[in-house]
């Protein structure tokens, strides 16, 4: 009869340490999330940290609180993720800039992309556009050349900051189209973009869906989008080609990503959220008046992606003859 109750205690004992891990997974998450976004408010990547925002608050029925921490190309930010908790609390939302664009171009950061965090999904992708002050008398890529050639060095260009992937478009911008122009770097696209929107500075090279609003409230000019074709909600955008600067082409992304050792069951529920929550026709519609592609996949797939993007930028990287330190 002893011996018959000590295993039922043990059995018991058992099946509560079996249960254990599938009580915790389901209790996840129990408390509020913190999205840090690695910008200032306003741009392109802070849009889609709200959006994912919105998504996970949703279906995870919890509250995500965005936190932004723009600077250093979205080094500071970056390193704050990857140094937090690896307990599924803490997320970043970031970029090409992040992932693939200082790794290409600088050999110290504050972070490693692959060591310090644990991919969760590729989230959309976007064209570049070209826009330009009001205050600039020019309606073509053509036009902006040639006034550039006629004015050199007084053309100027903003970025998110140095070494950041629109930095990286404008200087490419400059070889393909044998011009020369000053880089004046800000702590993000939102700063860059009411400078440009004041005419403090003549150009911008961003995401389509940070400049094409602002272009239809006719406060900036949008000259061109560095795609193969034009963008399906904004048809009236001609080509770099169509402007005369073949071979131009530049894209944005975005990617949710948690500190590496984050538990694998948090990065599968995550995974499968993200997934299912970016396929909704109404959300892929919302996505797609902005011109921006849903892109969702697996940890994997973003993993793979993020290498691929690091070796086509260091190979776009050698042949301007970029440095950055």
């Amino acid at each position: 009869m002893e011996m018959s109750k000590l295993s039922r205690l043990v059995f018991l004992a058992a099946a509560v340490l079996i249960a254990a891990p599938s009580v915790a997974q389901q209790d996840y998450p129990n408390r509020p999330i913190r999205l840090i976004v690695p910008y200032p408010p306003g741009g392109p990547t802070d849009i889609m940290g709200r959006l994912t925002s919105d998504v996970l608050a949703k279906r995870l029925a919890q509250n995500i609180v965005v936190d932004n921490r723009g600077g250093a190309a979205t080094a500071i930010g970056a390193e704050l993720a990857a140094r937090s908790p690896a307990d599924g609390y803490t997320l970043l939302v970031s970029s090409e800039t992040t992932f693939a664009v200082n790794p290409a171009l600088k050999s110290k950061l504050p972070y490693h992309p692959e060591r310090d965090f644990a991919p969760i999904s590729l989230l959309t992708t976007q064209p570049y556009v070209l826009a330009v002050t009001l205050a600039l008398p020019v309606n073509s890529v053509s036009q902006l050349v040639a006034y550039a050639k006629a004015n050199p060095g007084k053309l100027s260009f903003g970025s998110a900051g140095l070494g950041g992937a629109n930095h990286l478009a404008g200087e490419m911008f400059k070889t393909v189209a044998g011009i020369d122009m000053v880089h004046v770097p800000y702590k993000g696209n939102g700063p860059a973009i009411v400078d440009l929107i004041g005419g403090q500075i003549g150009l911008m090279l961003g995401s389509i869906s940070s400049l094409y609003p602002h272009a239809m409230a006719k406060k900036l000019r949008i000259l061109a989008v560095a795609s193969s074709k034009r963008s399906a909600a904004a048809p009236e955008i001609p080509t770099f080609a169509e402007g005369g600067v073949p071979g131009y082409r530049v894209n944005g992304w975005n990617c949710l990503v948690a500190p590496r050792g984050t538990p694998r069951h948090v990065i599968k529920r995550l995974n499968a959220e993200i997934v299912a929550g970016f396929s909704q026709p109404e959300f892929v519609a919302r996505l797609g008046k902005q011109s921006i592609d849903p892109a969702v996949g697996t940890p994997d797939q973003l993993a793979a992606y993020m290498k691929s993007e690091i070796a086509r930028y260091r190979k776009l990287i050698k042949a301007i003859g970029l440095t950055v330190e």
